[in-house]
């Protein structure tokens, strides 16, 4: 038996992910993208419902003040995803309502100032202001950091080693949003999660006058399945008798969202009254808001490489941070009762349909407007039960983790350094955050716990955050493991060719501004 040759059992690293129909800067027919924007802005609800629906009823409010904070949500999502399309890091990225800033809003809803308010309406609004003036305030983190260069200068310490843990716990961080909430409603989380799978991956070579359609729109078509069975299920009075807990996760109007939603509200700023501001309230937020750049530097990361794009330059992923930071403002002004991130499922669509053009996404925030402002048919979407999104982040959440791993391909995998600091700092950004959800759970506070209110937030935000605790550990040891004579091992010639804008020939195919900005904006 002949020898087997190293190229037949290596593969050879490719900048660019290939495979796609569609890349970040090619468009499908105007038909089909605006179907699978509408597929993104289908896949955008669930967090843009969770996140009211866990909150608001806690800050008192009732369901018509649920409804519009979902319709402000999406409103503000829209406007912060054409910004950031547009004059941003230009991924094909949807901007959404981000978990990393549950904490500080619990606490901030916890402040007695708040919680010893007798009438329920007057607690919501004192306590939405509240929220509101802390992310204006805190939204000068991000705004500083990209605008300054200084997160851009902050990214010559990164490597292909070091963004390993990070991108790919952006994905295998939110796994306590999959499985764990399909199993509230098996008989509906299953099937969906089977059907996805099968659509999207078994039968995918299905065309329909050469379009991939099963591939294509595997989310629209099994969601729309699952959506009626649950309704059938909800109609026939299958869950009746059920445990509360089970109706709510199964039933398709346990939300109240359709009956409370008006059929035209348009958002506008200050809409709940004028913000109020408290220095504690918002040194607690800074720390929900430096997680949000952290894990979203994570996702621009996997996003580009699911757009078939290069890695993002410095300049330009400062540039989006900078934009991000806008958009938290926003968060503030309109009162949308978290800060906004990039929506990871969102990034993972553009795996699974294998299609990364940047026009869908801004088609998607042109959906995610349009619906906000007609208050009753966005609430119809809205109406999935959240049971259906969990089985379909169990996939993409898992596609954005695999393109982390991907990374390694730039790196040497056989030396016992990239071993260490790839396993320790994975093994603790899923480890740390662990203790820190567990000890919550039962003591009802978290790990920190001392006087000084602001300060605990800080601590149980940050290391509630795997994709946040992975980039402290990998960053640190990579920078101070044996990193003098390592730069080969770490993937450095192959990183440093896009710390720059000019370092490829094809940053600025990708990341150019348009309307000729960039004779304004010039990139460093």
């Amino acid at each position: 038996m002949s020898d087997i040759k190293p190229e037949e059992i290596s593969h050879p690293p490719m900048d660019q992910l290939q495979g796609f129909e569609y890349c970040i800067d090619s468009n499908p027919s105007w038909g089909e993208a605006i179907a699978l924007g509408f597929q993104h802005y289908i896949l955008a609800l669930g967090t843009a419902v969770m996140i009211p629906t866990f909150l608001v009823p806690l800050m008192g409010g009732s369901d018509d003040d649920k409804v519009r904070v979902v319709q402000t949500l999406l409103f503000v999502g829209g406007i912060n995803t054409l910004i950031q399309t547009l004059f941003g890091t230009r991924l094909p990225t949807i901007i959404g309502g981000s978990y990393a800033f549950l904490i500080p809003i619990i606490s901030i809803i916890h402040d007695s100032s708040f919680s010893q308010i007798a009438n329920d309406r007057e607690r919501f609004l004192q306590t939405m202001r509240a929220i509101q003036g802390a992310l204006i305030v805190s939204s000068s983190i991000q705004i500083i950091l990209g605008y300054s260069q200084l997160w851009g200068i902050c990214t010559r310490f990164f490597s292909p080693v070091g963004m390993v843990p990070v991108v790919s716990l952006v994905g295998f961080g939110l796994f306590y949003r999959g499985f764990p909430v399909v199993g509230r409603c098996v008989e509906i989380g299953v099937p969906m999660l089977i059907l996805f799978v099968a659509l999207s991956q078994y039968l995918k070579h299905l065309s329909v006058r050469r379009l991939p359609l099963l591939e294509r729109f595997a989310l629209l078509i099994s969601i729309a399945i699952l959506w009626l069975y649950a309704h059938i299920l909800t109609v026939s009075g299958a869950y009746k008798y059920r445990p509360v807990k089970t109706q709510f996760n199964c039933r398709t109007d346990r939300a109240n969202l359709i009956s409370s939603a008006p059929w035209i509200k348009v958002p506008y700023p200050l809409q709940w009254g004028a913000p109020t501001f408290d220095a504690g309230h918002a040194f607690g937020m800074m720390a929900a808001v430096f997680v949000s750049l952290v894990e979203s530097t994570g996702a621009y990361k996997a996003a580009a490489r699911l757009a078939s794009a290069t890695p993002p330059p410095a300049h330009v992923l400062s540039r989006g941070i900078g934009w991000q930071g806008i958009g938290i403002l926003l968060d503030g002004l309109f009162g949308t009762v978290s800060g906004s991130t990039v929506s990871v499922e969102n990034v993972g669509l553009l795996g699974s349909t294998r299609v990364g053009s940047r026009r869908v996404i801004q088609i998607s925030a042109g959906f995610m407007i349009f619906f906000s402002i007609l208050g009753k048919f966005g609430a119809l979407f809205a109406s999935i039960p959240f049971t259906i999104f969990a089985a379909v982040y169990c996939i993409l959440f898992g596609l954005v983790a695999a393109v982390g791993l991907s990374f390694l391909q730039f790196t040497n995998m056989n030396s016992m350094r990239n071993l260490f600091i790839v396993g320790v700092s994975i093994f603790l950004g899923l480890s740390i955050p662990e203790y820190f959800f567990s000890y919550t759970e039962s003591a009802n506070r978290g790990p920190a716990h001392t006087k000084a209110e602001w300060f605990n937030d800080y601590i149980n935000t940050i290391f509630s955050s795997p994709a946040t605790v992975a980039l402290i550990v990998s960053v640190f040891l990579d920078n101070t493991l044996d990193f003098k004579d390592t730069a080969r091992d770490r993937g450095m010639p192959w990183w440093v060719r896009f710390r720059t804008f000019k370092g490829d020939s094809r940053n600025e195919e990708f990341y150019t501004l348009p309307f000729n900005l960039n004779r304004f904006f010039p990139p460093s």
